[in-house]
C-alpha cells in the first residue's frame, strides 16, 4: 500500500502535469536522468538536492529553447515591436556561486562601454576619445509565455575587462595593479550600487547605470539593422522606422541616460543631424515616474558626470537650451518658471535633474496609480504638464496571476477554478463570477479552509525557521514591504503598543488573538530604517515574553523579505496593512497580491489602495486617515505633534514608554532619535492618524469575531481584483504608448508545422 502524498510532492506533480502544461511525463523523467548523469556527472547514490534541482531546470530549460528560436525567428518575420541582535545585518548573497542553468552566455555579441576621456570636436563632428573601456558581454534567460510557445528574451550584461588591460605593466611585474584595475572594471555589475553618501559610491551607481544603457542600446540598434534572424551585417541604414519597431520604457530615472546615449548614437556615429536625431529619440523614448518623493528623484553632479561621461553632459547642456527655447516661446517673460523647469539645478554644487530629462526627451510620461498620476500633474511635474498636457498619462501597476494565486496558492487557485474553470488566469475580469457566490455557504467554507490551511503552513514555518510558536487561529495581521518612513511601519508599532498596553491594563477581558508580522529591508546608509527594524524587534522581545499577554499578541519581524518568503506569508494573510500617509504612495504592488489571495485591507486612499476600495466597494475596505486634501490642509496650517501627545493620552504613554527605555532596559536611549523624529520632524504625519487608525483596527478586530462575514468580505475582495493583473496593464502600455496591438496568438511548437 503506497503512502499518501505530502503537500510538496502533490505541488511538485501539479508543476509538472498542470502548470507547466508538459506533453510527455515520460520523455520529462528520461531527460531529467540524462541530465542528472551526463551534465552533471552524478547518480542518485551521491546526487544532492541542488544536483536534483540543476537537472530538473536542464530539463525544462531544453523544453524551452525550441520555443525559444521560434519566437525570436517569428519577430524577424513579422518585424514587431540577515538580523543578528535585533539590528538588520547585510551580507553578500552570492546567488551564482555555482552557475545560473537558466542563463545563457552570448559571448559572441560582447560590446565595448567608454568611460572618462575627453571630447574633441572636428570638421567630421564631436569624437570622444581616450576613453577606458569595460566590455559588456550578454546573458540570455528564456522568459516563457503562458501556455501559448512564446519564449520572450530577458538579456543581462556582465562587466569584463578587455583581456589587453594593462597587460605592459603586467609584463613588467605591476601585476597586482593589473589585477585590482581589472576588478574595478568587473566591480561594475558584481555588486548592487552601496550607499551612495560618498563620492565612490555616487560614481560606482553612476557607472552602473550608464554601462546597461550603453550596452542594450548597442544592442538594440545592432538588431535594428539587420533584419534576418541571426543576421550581423547591416541592412537597414535609414532610421526613420526607428520609432516603430523600438520602444524604449525608462522604468524611473535610473536609465535616463538612455536619451542622451542614443542622441550620441545618432548625431555622432550614425551623422545624423540634430533635429532628426531628437525626433526619433523622443517618439523611441517614455518614462515612468515611480515616486513622488523628491529626494527620490536623481540629480547627478556635473562634475561627476564631466569626469566619467563628458560628452553625454554636452548633449544634455544642448537638450537643455533647446528645451528652454521651447518654454520661454511658450511662456515669454516667465523667468523663473525657466529655471524651474531647467534640467541643470544651480547651487552650491551644480547638478542635471534626470526626472527634468525623461520628460523632455519622452513622449509619453506615465505615474503608476490614478491618485499618482494626478498628483504629479498637480505638483512636481505641474509646469511640464502646462506645457505639454498631452505626454502625461496614468498606467496603474499589475500583478501576475499565474505567480501570485496560482503558482503561490494553489488551493485558492483550486477552489476558485471548480466554480468559474480556469480561464481566470489569462484573464483575471472573470473573478467577477465569485460575486454569485458570496452566499454560497460550501464556497465560503471552501475558502475559509484554504486561508486556515496556508496559516497553518505558515506557523510551521516560522517555528522551523524563526523557533517562534504563533497562534495560527490569531489573526494574522501583515505588513511587508520596504522599510521607510513614508509607508509607516511606525504607526503600526504604535498601535502594537496600544494594544499590548490594553491587554496589560484589563488581562480579564477577551482580545481578538494576533499576531503582527511586519518584515522588510532598509537601504544600508538609511539610519532611521534601521532604527524602524530594532525597534520592531524590541517590541517582540517584550510581547513576546510577557505571561500576562500570552499567545493574544506576538510580534515577528520577518528577515531577509524577498519573492520566496512573500509566496508563503501573503497567501496566509488575513490583514494587509498597507497605511503610507496620503499622496506619498505611487501605486504598491503588494497590496495588490493581498487583495487577490484573500486578505482584506487595512489602509489609507493612497496609490493603488483608492481603486482597489473603488473596485471592491469601500465598505469592504477598512479605510481610515487624512486624504491627500486633508495634507495638503494640514501643511498649510502647520502640522504640531505636540497637539496629538497632549490630547490622546495612550499615544502619549507609548511615547514616554519609547522614551524612557521601556523596550530597551540596557539602553534607555536607543529609541531617542525616532521620537524626537516623531515629536518634531516627520514628515509623514504619523500622529495625525493615530486615532483613526486605533478604531479602525478596532472595527477589524470586530469583524474578524464572525468569521462567516470576514469571508464573504473576502471573496468580494478576491472577486473584484480582477483590474490589478499585469495582463490588462501591459496592454494598456503597448496600445497606449508602445503603439502595438497585444496579441493572445500561440505560436507552433517546434514539432508542428507553421
Amino acid at each position: 500500500m503506497s503512502r499518501p502524498l505530502s503537500d510538496q510532492e502533490k505541488r511538485k506533480q501539479i508543476s509538472v502535469r498542470g502548470l507547466a502544461g508538459v506533453e510527455n511525463v515520460t520523455e520529462l523523467k528520461k531527460n531529467f536522468n540524462r541530465h542528472l548523469h551526463f551534465t552533471l556527472v552524478k547518480d542518485r547514490n551521491v546526487a544532492t538536492p541542488r544536483d536534483y534541482y540543476f537537472a530538473l531546470a536542464h530539463t525544462v530549460r531544453d523544453h524551452l529553447v525550441g520555443r525559444w528560436i521560434r519566437t525570436q525567428q517569428h519577430y524577424y518575420e513579422k518585424d514587431p515591436k540577515k538580523i543578528s541582535g535585533g539590528w538588520q545585518m547585510e551580507e553578500a548573497d552570492d546567488w551564482l556561486r555555482y552557475g545560473n542553468p537558466w542563463e545563457k552566455a552570448r559571448p559572441e555579441f560582447t560590446l565595448p562601454v567608454h568611460f572618462y576621456g575627453h571630447v574633441e570636436h572636428t570638421s567630421q563632428g564631436a569624437k570622444w576619445v581616450d576613453t577606458q573601456v569595460v566590455l559588456a558581454m550578454p546573458y540570455d534567460t528564456p522568459v516563457p509565455g503562458y501556455r501559448n510557445n512564446v519564449v520572450n528574451t530577458m538579456r543581462l550584461w556582465s562587466a569584463k575587462a578587455p583581456n589587453d588591460f594593462n597587460l605592459k605593466d603586467f609584463n613588467v611585474g605591476g601585476y597586482i595593479q593589473a589585477v585590482l584595475d581589472r576588478n574595478l572594471a568587473e566591480n561594475i555589475s558584481r555588486v548592487l550600487y552601496p550607499n551612495d553618501n560618498f563620492f565612490e559610491g555616487k560614481e560606482l551607481r553612476l557607472k552602473q547605470e550608464y554601462f546597461v544603457v550603453a550596452a542594450t542600446l548597442q544592442d538594440i540598434i545592432r538588431r535594428f539593422k539587420s533584419s534576418k534572424f541571426g543576421c550581423r551585417d547591416p541592412v537597414r541604414t535609414n532610421f526613420d522606422a526607428f520609432p516603430d519597431k523600438v520602444a524604449i520604457q525608462l522604468n524611473d530615472t535610473h536609465p535616463s541616460l538612455a536619451i542622451p546615449e542614443l542622441m550620441r548614437i545618432l548625431v555622432d556615429l550614425e551623422r545624423m543631424d540634430w533635429d532628426k536625431a531628437w525626433d526619433v529619440t523622443v517618439r523611441t523614448c517614455a518614462y515612468t515616474n515611480h515616486t513622488v518623493l523628491p529626494e527620490a528623484l536623481e540629480r547627478w553632479p556635473v562634475h561627476l558626470l564631466e569626469t566619467l561621461l563628458p560628452r553625454h553632459l554636452q548633449i544634455i547642456y544642448e537638450i537643455n537650451q533647446r528645451f528652454l527655447n521651447r518654454v520661454a516661446a511658450t511662456f515669454p517673460g516667465d523667468v523663473d518658471r525657466l529655471r524651474r523647469m531647467s534640467l541643470v539645478e544651480e547651487g552650491a554644487v551644480k547638478r542635471i535633474n534626470m526626472a527634468h530629462l525623461c520628460i523632455a526627451g519622452s513622449h509619453a510620461v506615465n505615474g503608476v496609480a490614478r491618485i499618482h498620476s494626478e498628483i504629479l500633474k498637480k505638483t512636481i511635474f505641474k509646469d511640464f504638464y502646462e506645457l505639454e498636457p498631452h505626454k502625461f498619462q496614468n498606467k496603474t501597476n499589475g500583478i501576475t496571476p499565474r505567480r501570485w494565486l496560482v503558482l503561490c496558492n494553489p488551493g485558492l487557485a483550486e477552489v476558485i477554478a471548480e466554480r468559474i474553470g480556469e480561464d481566470f488566469i489569462s484573464d483575471l475580469d472573470q473573478l467577477r463570477k465569485l460575486l454569485s457566490f458570496v452566499d454560497d455557504e460550501a464556497f465560503i467554507r471552501d475558502v475559509a479552509k484554504v486561508k486556515q490551511e496556508n496559516k497553518l503552513k505558515f506557523a510551521a514555518y516560522l517555528e522551523r525557521e524563526y523557533k517562534v510558536h504563533i497562534n495560527p487561529n490569531s489573526l494574522f495581521d501583515i505588513q511587508v514591504k520596504r522599510i521607510h518612513e513614508y509607508k509607516r511601519q511606525l504607526l503600526n508599532c504604535l498601535h502594537v503598543i496600544t494594544l499590548y498596553n490594553r491587554i496589560k491594563r484589563e488581562p480579564n477581558k477577551f482580545f481578538v488573538p494576533r499576531t503582527v508580522m511586519i518584515g522588510g529591508k532598509a537601504a544600508p546608509g538609511y539610519h532611521m530604517a534601521k532604527m524602524i527594524i530594532r525597534l520592531i524587534t524590541a517590541i517582540g522581545d517584550v510581547v513576546n515574553h510577557d505571561p500576562t499577554v500570552g499567545d493574544r499578541l506576538r510580534v515577528i519581524f520577518l528577515e531577509n523579505y524577498r519573492v520566496s518568503l512573500a509566496e508563503k506569508v501573503i497567501p496566509a494573510a488575513d490583514l494587509s496593512e498597507q497605511i503610507s500617509t496620503a499622496g506619498t504612495e505611487a501605486s504598491g504592488t503588494g497590496n495588490m497580491k493581498f487583495m487577490l489571495n484573500g486578505a482584506l485591507t487595512i489602509g489609507t486612499m493612497d496609490g493603488a489602495n483608492v481603486e482597489m476600495a473603488e473596485e471592491a466597494g469601500e465598505e469592504n475596505f477598512f479605510i481610515f486617515g487624512m486624504r491627500v486634501e486633508d495634507v495638503d490642509k494640514l501643511d498649510q496650517r502647520g502640522y504640531s505633534a505636540q497637539e496629538y501627545y497632549d490630547r490622546i493620552p495612550e499615544l502619549r504613554q507609548v511615547i514616554e514608554q519609547l522614551s524612557s527605555g521601556f523596550f530597551s532596559p540596557k539602553q534607555p536611549d536607543l529609541f531617542k532619535d525616532i521620537v524626537n523624529m516623531l515629536m518634531h520632524h516627520d514628515r509623514f504625519k504619523v500622529f495625525a492618524d493615530y486615532e483613526d487608525y486605533i478604531k479602525c483596527q478596532e472595527k477589524v478586530s470586530a469583524l474578524y469575531k464572525n468569521p462567516r462575514e470576514w469571508t464573504r468580505m473576502v471573496i468580494r475582495n478576491i472577486a473584484t481584483s480582477g483590474k490589478f493583473s499585469s495582463d490588462r496593464t501591459i496592454a494598456q502600455y503597448a496600445r497606449e504608448i508602445w503603439g502595438v496591438e497585444p496579441s493572445r496568438q500561440r505560436l507552433p511548437a517546434p514539432d508542428e508545422a507553421i
